[in-house]
């Protein structure tokens, strides 16, 4: 598929862990859908919420139950929160399912992209990680909005995108549905 060379693809890059901040503004197109502060504000609000408060130890002010204050690492908690609050439902797709059963085609305002949670390996694979990813569709073209990528890259095709998927299902990588809610 040939991509518009007049389409203009919004794509934040990697700074410290704050790779779900970036996907998450990558995902939405647009700079500060979601800040630092906003998304410090959902984890606080989450940790205030659970039923099972864990004890303060003075490391709690640097490893939070939903992220890491230093490094800003947040989690899925975090993640569907942030998501829910703009409108959106996460759909968990089941991995035993392959990408084929993912509908990449249907219309735009149903599925409005797809997250990623891969494993990341650095230092010589002394040190494990994960990492968020966005893919979304835009103007008809899937982009790989990557926030470790120096540019988005489109994706030739949808069948391009489904092998894709199925790489990262494969390579333990989880898949995230993100859908707009339907009024």
């Amino acid at each position: 598929m040939a991509t518009d060379t007049n389409t203009q693809v919004y794509h934040e890059r990697q700074r410290l862990q704050f790779c779900l901040l970036h996907s998450l503004n990558n995902l939405f197109q647009q700079k500060d859908v979601f800040t630092r502060s906003s998304l410090n504000e959902i984890a606080e609000k989450l940790v205030l919420e659970e039923p099972n408060n864990e004890t303060w130890t003075p490391l709690s002010v640097l490893f939070k139950p939903h992220h890491n204050a230093l490094t800003g690492n947040y989690d899925i908690n975090v993640l569907i929160a942030a998501l829910e609050d703009k409108g959106k439902n996460v759909v968990w797709h089941d991995r035993r399912n392959g990408a084929s059963s993912i509908d990449l085609d249907g219309p735009e305002d149903a599925l409005m992209g797809i997250l990623l949670n891969v494993p990341v390996r650095m230092f010589a694979g002394l040190w494990k990680s994960r990492h968020w990813v966005s893919l979304r569709k835009i103007d008809g073209v899937w982009y790989n909005l990557d926030s470790d990528l120096v540019a988005p890259q489109a994706f030739e095709d949808t069948e391009k995108v489904r092998e894709f998927l199925d790489y990262i299902i494969g390579h333990g990588g989880e898949v995230l549905l993100v859908m707009n809610n339907k009024q």
